[in-house]
């Protein structure tokens, strides 16, 4: 009997542990270096996938956190509702399209359209987004000049 009472305890104890856990779950953020996707889309099934990534994070509300190197299609996770910016993390802007197909139109406003307004305007303003040449901002100024939240 003895033996029975500990063995109902230690259940209640692991099933309170679950409980907790699951209450409170780990936080697992989702990173630009984690998924190895800072190197943007070469063509539209990569496109895509990007948008998938995003769709992800805001239906699951989890962090996102640009981390590193993040050019072309990487710099859309900006539109992600958790997303955070670490100060050495580099964005690279530049209008969709390929060196193959030439500059898209459709795929370069669907990219500045994922910005917010002031980032948006000065990309537009400075022509960081008419050719495919690559413009840098650091993740300080997105975060500093551009209102985007910074990485704890």
């Amino acid at each position: 009997m003895h033996t029975t009472k500990r063995l109902t305890r230690a259940l209640k104890i692991v099933a309170c542990l679950i409980a907790c856990l699951a209450a409170h779950p780990a936080a697992a953020d989702g990173s630009v270096s984690s998924l190895r996707m800072g190197y943007g889309a070469p063509n539209a099934v990569a496109f895509a996938q990007f948008l998938s990534v995003i769709q992800q994070y805001n239906a699951s509300g989890e962090r996102f956190r640009i981390d590193s190197h993040c050019q072309s299609a990487c710099t859309m996770f900006l539109s992600i509702k958790n997303v955070c910016v670490t100060p050495g993390a580099t964005l690279l802007f530049h209008a969709g399209g390929t060196a193959r197909t030439g500059v898209s139109p459709s795929t370069t406003e669907q990219m500045r359209s994922t910005y917010n307004a002031a980032l948006r305007q000065y990309v537009t303003d400075n022509h960081y987004m008419d050719t495919l040449e690559f413009h840098s901002i650091p993740g300080s100024v997105i975060v500093k000049r551009f209102g985007y939240p910074a990485c704890k």
